[in-house]
């Protein structure tokens, strides 16, 4: 009887039965296609060792006219500027009451002998939580025999009560236990609140339900969730513009001379106090923002959810109000007949849940409908017109853009747009949206991965709290594939040559790491574990049983750094599509696995069965492989 040649559609399946797909692939990880083949994908590195603080969710990377290559990152925690492999603090200070900084501090440290930690008790309230940053300087002498350099730091705080907190020095115990120590020039710089690395469930009960949105003092039937803290970043010049989702906005100022003098390390400020510094009304700019954007042909700085002008109320939230900034002047948000600030309104929708630059317009998600922004030039600057109702977006970070189209998942299925919005055909979509959980829908990120021409989106699966699996669309072949890794966060710049990425963390410590992506082979130093299975196929017609005695793999380790780079191939026996794997017998094997390296030339098998799937995987470290068509020797034998 001739060989079976193995040959398969490319992308994956799991919208049908196993059996039903034959000729295709039912379940893979770390596999993409290419030339309709399946290749593991590249491998990660840590671009750096050292950690930052907190969740990052985004990243945004611009070259400055000062040929700075900068990479801005935004955790829950921190603000950052990556430059060279460093990690540059610019997390602005918290401008409420109590105030940014205080002084009244004289001798109000106290340790304990054999610890780390360190009291601060003061002589009023500081207004922070646990998990916040405060900036310490002006410690004097050696406390407890801890050099002061240790105490002069940047630290998260523990609250022990309204006036008091303690933090944790990186390597000296004190020696002796004292209080009234430090010196009595302290000064304590609080840093914006930090906020939860992912939403939280924050209760039931009184006060939780929507106000005036129901019966009055009654609460909620569900629980109140309290969002995770996502950043929004953008570029103007040579300049940082950010906010916290719904919060105040802010500006890091690269410089103004030839050679800049701002340090890396300077802390971001207020747009309000970029706007009295420039000459202009501080109490015009947004004093709460939805998502600050740059609009960058013509030149405006964007709020998208703001308060109305000649509001400094934060109650008077509108998250569908857009306002902006005078054309090139970032600190004038005063509308005059002189200049182009001004506003208007979303139409339609509950409110804005993310805007995105795609070529000529602006496109404006809400809750229920999409949107475009475009500049008209005229004296009413902008003009905005709806696209398409009844349709969704699964978070602010759910949507990239690509080969001149804007990719996206919703709550149920996937939309692309290019001048044209329609539905993405997904054949793994219930099985991505059935495994998806509801509540921490706000992780879903998505990212371009142009060398490969792939959209991918990282989410939080139902028995996760963070994100932990991928879902990939190939826009030019169009098929999808998908697997497990647990980014929240991914960046393709074309400033740099690869993709960068950032992980998650499993509690509040300091344990984020920036990734190099489609770098080297391997998990950071570690083997990736990678395979590709396929749906169930009939041996003959199905009717009766085949013996397979012979298969010649078909495998290229083009790429490999493994002095023997090696795959192992399972050949996987059913019998009826309901039934499980067959057990061993004399003459039928539920999984007959053999390894297969570069010299491997056919290899001996002895597997009896109606139907049969094949698996590729490789555990090892330096390993490349494609998989091309395998040939199976197979006869019939018999129809019990």
């Amino acid at each position: 009887m001739p060989f079976l040649k193995l040959q398969f559609k490319p992308g994956l399946n799991k919208d049908q039965t196993n059996y039903s797909s034959e000729g295709g692939w039912w379940e893979c990880d770390k596999v993409r296609f290419v030339s309709n083949s399946p290749q593991k994908i590249g491998g990660w590195e840590k671009y750096t060792p050292t950690a930052f603080w907190g969740a990052c969710r985004q990243m945004m990377n611009y070259a400055t006219t000062y040929s700075d290559d900068l990479l801005v990152l935004g955790t829950n925690n921190k603000l950052y500027i990556e430059a060279g492999g460093i990690f540059y603090d610019i997390t602005p200070l918290r401008t409420t009451s109590p105030t940014m900084t205080t002084t009244d501090t004289d001798n109000s440290i106290s340790v304990v002998t054999g610890t780390k930690v360190v009291t601060f008790s003061l002589g009023t309230v500081h207004g922070m939580s646990t998990g916040s940053f405060v900036v310490i300087s002006g410690v004097t002498g050696n406390p407890g025999s801890i050099p002061n350099a240790e105490i002069n730091s940047n630290f998260q705080v523990t609250v022990t009560s309204t006036t008091a907190f303690t933090i944790t020095v990186p390597t000296t115990d004190a020696t002796s236990t004292a209080g009234s120590l430090g010196g009595t020039a302290i000064t304590l710089s609080f840093e914006v609140a930090a906020g939860n690395p992912i939403t939280v469930a924050a209760g039931y009960g009184w006060g939780t339900g929507t106000w005036s949105r129901g019966t009055w003092g009654l609460g909620s039937a569900s629980p109140y969730y309290l969002l995770q803290q996502d950043w929004f970043i953008d570029y103007f010049d040579n300049d940082i513009v950010a906010n916290i989702r719904d919060g105040a906005g802010y500006i890091w100022e690269r410089g103004t001379s030839v050679i800049p003098t701002t340090a890396l390390n300077t802390k971001a400020i207020l747009l309000s106090a970029y706007a009295t510094a420039s000459g202009y009304t501080a109490a015009s700019v947004p004093v709460k923002i939805g998502q600050l954007m740059v609009s960058q042909n013509d030149r405006h700085l964007l709020a998208f959810g703001a308060v109305p002008f000649g509001s400094v109320d934060v109650a008077d939230f509108d998250p569908m109000l857009v306002r902006w900034a005078d054309q090139d002047n970032p600190g004038q948000w005063t509308p005059e007949v002189t200049n182009s600030a001004g506003d208007l309104r979303i139409p339609r929708g509950s409110y804005i849940v993310r805007a995105i630059y795609s070529r000529q317009e602006i496109l404006v998600f809400t809750d229920t409908t999409l949107h475009s922004l475009q500049f008209l030039g005229t004296t009413d600057v902008f003009g905005v017109q709806e696209y398409a109702g009844n349709i969704s977006i699964a978070s602010p970070r759910a949507v990239a853009s690509a080969n001149n189209t804007m990719f996206w998942m919703g709550r149920d299925k996937f939309y692309m747009y290019n001048g044209r919005l329609e539905t993405l055909e997904c054949p793994i979509g219930d099985h991505i949206f059935n495994d998806l959980t509801g509540t921490q829908k706000d992780q879903i990120v998505c990212g371009v991965n142009e060398q490969w021409a792939e959209i991918w989106w990282f989410y939080p699966s139902r028995q996760a709290n963070w994100n932990d699996r991928y879902v990939v669309y190939d826009y030019e072949a169009k098929l999808w594939h998908y697997g497990t890794m647990d980014r929240i966060a991914w960046l393709d710049s074309a400033i740099r040559s690869y993709p960068y990425a950032t992980t998650g963390m499993s509690d509040g410590s300091k344990a984020g790491y920036l990734y190099v992506h489609e770098y080297g082979l391997d998990d950071d130093g570690a083997a990736m574990e990678a395979y590709i299975q396929s749906s169930d196929f009939d041996l003959g017609d199905g009717d009766q049983l085949m013996l397979s005695r012979r298969m010649i793999p078909d495998v290229s380790f083009d790429g490999s750094t493994a002095a023997t780079p090696s795959v192992t191939m399972q050949l996987r026996s059913r019998n009826f599509p309901g039934s499980a794997l067959a057990s061993d017998s004399s003459d039928t094997q539920a999984v007959t696995e053999t390894t297969v390296d570069v010299y491997t030339e056919q290899v001996f098998v002895r597997a009896r069965a109606r139907q049969m799937a094949i698996k590729i995987a490789s555990t090892d470290l330096g390993v490349q492989w494609q998989l091309g068509y395998p040939r199976l020797d197979v006869r019939p034998d018999g129809k019990r």
